[in-house]
């Protein structure tokens, strides 16, 4: 059966998550929106002032859309957390963590995810699964909080459990793991030189242990050469993507390469090539965080890929119709909160507030 130019650029756009530029949602913003029709937009603080701004901004991106939309934002707390400036700073998971109280926990995840779902969003890329070796502590600082796979496991479940609790999406993030990582990904392609048998033992045990519970893995820009023999950075890996993460470990959600535009992954690729060859190597969908200009060139380059290949275009296909299926399946993409009032804002503010105080109390009993 031939596939219409239509369906297939519809596919595609499925299967890409944009960011773009600016506060308000102007003439370039809803033309890409409208062309692409993509399967998410992601936020940051560049495009954030306001609780009532942002609303009205993801409210904007879903009227150029035919279909339900992941509206996404990375919100962990500590130095990753979109809102703080206009809600109020979160805890960090280290600190919450520290507690090792799981009721805590979950109450942070919660409260977060009541925070990103008032602005409008219904995806969070949280929480971090990445372990706290020593090697990456100057990165991950406060993102992470422990190396024990077991402590990150209790934490990361609770935390998922508590986005639910707010009908937000949940995200583990950076598989096959950064805790041996000198090198910032945003930026360089770290070379992590740690065996198959090491990270199945302890950076893949999140992954392993809540295979079922993540709706997303977010792939790194990271290369593990003693397992893959190449230079490649695991979002452009087949054997980690494929033959780990779907075939070995039995992942069935979706899988998410980071974004396109970092260093990681520019080190080993062209723009348009990763875009492909994430795909290739196993990615459902991939992230395109800064400009209109690079989502377009990716999602023009894997439409000609599969204009080309008629294999590619029916894996495009499968693509989309598990993106399309996982959005059918969840509530959080079903009806979203109301336009936030001041005293809705001031509400979350006092959560936040009452879930520091919590944590200071831990703090004050340890000394």
């Amino acid at each position: 059966m031939v596939m219409k130019p239509s369906e297939l650029r519809a596919n595609v756009g499925q299967l890409v998550i944009m960011g773009f530029t600016g506060t308000e949602p102007g003439t370039t913003l809803r033309v890409v929106l409208r062309a692409i029709q993509p399967g998410g937009v992601v936020l940051f603080a560049r495009n954030i002032t306001g609780a009532q701004q942002t609303w009205d901004l993801l409210d904007d991106c879903r009227k150029q859309l035919r279909e339900n939309a992941f509206l996404c934002v990375d919100l962990e707390g500590g130095t990753v957390d979109r809102l703080r400036d206009v809600i109020a700073p979160a805890p960090s998971a280290a600190e919450v963590g520290n507690t090792g109280d799981r009721k805590l926990f979950r109450k942070h995840g919660r409260v977060i995810g009541e925070c990103a779902r008032a602005l409008g969003f219904n995806t969070d890329f949280a929480p971090v699964f990445d372990l706290g070796f020593e090697p990456s502590r100057p990165v991950l600082t406060t993102r992470v909080i422990s190396a024990s796979p077991a402590a990150t496991v209790e934490y990361t479940r609770e935390f998922l459990r508590g986005l639910r609790d707010a009908r937000v999406l949940g995200c583990g993030k950076h598989f096959p793991g950064l805790g041996e990582a000198k090198l910032d990904t945003h930026h360089e392609l770290p070379s992590i030189a740690k065996t198959f048998d090491a990270m199945w033992r302890e950076d893949l045990v999140p992954y392993r242990e809540l295979r079922r519970e993540i709706p997303f893995v977010m792939v790194a820009h990271a290369n593990y050469p003693a397992v893959t023999r190449d230079r490649l950075p695991a979002s452009l890996s087949k054997k980690w993507m494929t033959k780990v993460l779907r075939e070995k470990i039995g992942y069935k959600g979706l899988i998410l390469a980071d974004d396109l535009e970092m260093g990681g992954v520019l080190a080993a690729d062209s723009l348009e090539g990763a875009a492909i060859d994430t795909l290739r190597a196993g990615a459902d969908m991939f992230l395109v965080c800064h400009n209109e200009e690079a989502v377009w060139r990716t999602y023009e380059a894997v439409v000609r890929e599969a204009e080309r290949d008629k294999k590619f275009a029916k894996y495009v296909a499968q693509c989309a119709r598990r993106v399309r299926d996982v959005k059918k399946r969840s509530r959080e993409l079903k009806g979203h909160a109301p336009r936030p009032s001041e005293s809705g804002v001031e509400h979350l503010r006092k959560e936040i507030g009452a879930l520091r105080q919590q944590i200071d109390r831990y703090e004050a009993e340890r000394l």
